[in-house]
């Protein structure tokens, strides 16, 4: 069993691979930790699986294309380590602070390279959608969280095993473990690190991602902490009935009384099941 198993997801990078397995080869003997080197072409149409199969690295081939959190999935089964570690094939992480990161391992289940460094290059139509995850997820996990889905992370076997079963199969697989891990008070540090321009073409979907996004958060924090999330969603509901009965009230001069009482009630019953559901998490653990 070896100490560390890095594992790179490969999609049409034939690009940046290369530089990529080159830096880790130079960088990861420097942590005087037993390493393996795992990429897993997932379907890909350029020569990225020839490229990485003359690397000296152990590679998995997907038969087509899996999705993302599919191919992390083959590579943990398939990995032997103490630790995990995530790592972009697209030349946009930096290798060098991976060093750092593995030293607070020790103390922290799970370590992510935080994409606030000083030289970071996101897309500017992504940090909307981006900042509006940030403060819904903040908010349902009680803590800050400076990077939600950073490709870059250490986190260990007994994590990986824990949530495994939680894992989707596309791109929503960093923001899963983070809320997984968040949620069950796991100890998580946010190491900031620099991000670069890609190399090649995103397969990213701006707005059909940020709405599976945001579905994620909600089914994974009702999974762990459902009172949370129902909870919003009541006080939401119960607002939304203030504002009609106001509305009815003050513009139309006439109270709406049914539909203010439906959505009360709606209130209500999303609240009382928020706390059984948050009962049975609780009788669960």
């Amino acid at each position: 069993m070896v100490d560390l198993s890095v594992l790179i997801p490969v999609f049409n990078e034939e690009k940046s691979l290369p530089s990529l397995i080159k830096e880790l080869k130079e960088v990861l003997p420097e942590t005087g930790l037993a390493y393996e080197i795992i990429a897993i072409d997932d379907g890909s149409s350029d020569n990225s699986y020839d490229i990485a199969s003359k690397q000296g690295i152990t590679v998995i081939k997907n038969p087509y294309n899996l999705g993302y959190g599919a191919s992390l999935k083959r590579g943990i089964l398939r990995s032997s380590g103490k630790y995990i570690l995530t790592i972009d094939a697209d030349g946009t992480y930096p290798v060098k602070p991976i060093k750092d990161m593995i030293k607070y391992m020790k103390d922290y289940e799970m370590v992510v390279g935080s994409r606030t460094g000083k030289n970071v290059s996101i897309p500017l139509m992504r940090k909307p959608a981006k900042k509006i995850l940030s403060i819904f997820a903040n908010f349902l996990t009680g803590r800050k969280i400076p990077d939600l889905n950073s490709g870059l992370r250490i986190f260990t076997r007994q994590a990986a095993d824990r949530f495994f079963h939680l894992f989707p199969s596309r791109f929503s697989f960093s923001t899963t473990i983070t809320l997984a891990c968040l949620a069950n008070d796991l100890p998580v540090l946010f190491h900031k690190i620099d991000y670069y321009k890609r190399k090649g073409r995103s397969t990213i979907h701006p707005i059909k991602d940020f709405v599976g996004f945001m579905g994620l958060i909600a089914r994974i924090m009702a999974y762990f902490k459902p009172f949370k999330m129902f909870g919003l969603l009541s006080l939401i509901l119960f607002v939304a009935a203030i504002a009609i009965y106001l509305y009815s009230f003050i513009i139309l001069n006439r109270v709406m009384d049914i539909t203010v009482i439906v959505v009360a009630l709606s209130a209500m019953q999303v609240f009382l099941f928020g706390v059984l559901a948050e009962l049975v998490v609780k009788r669960k653990q």
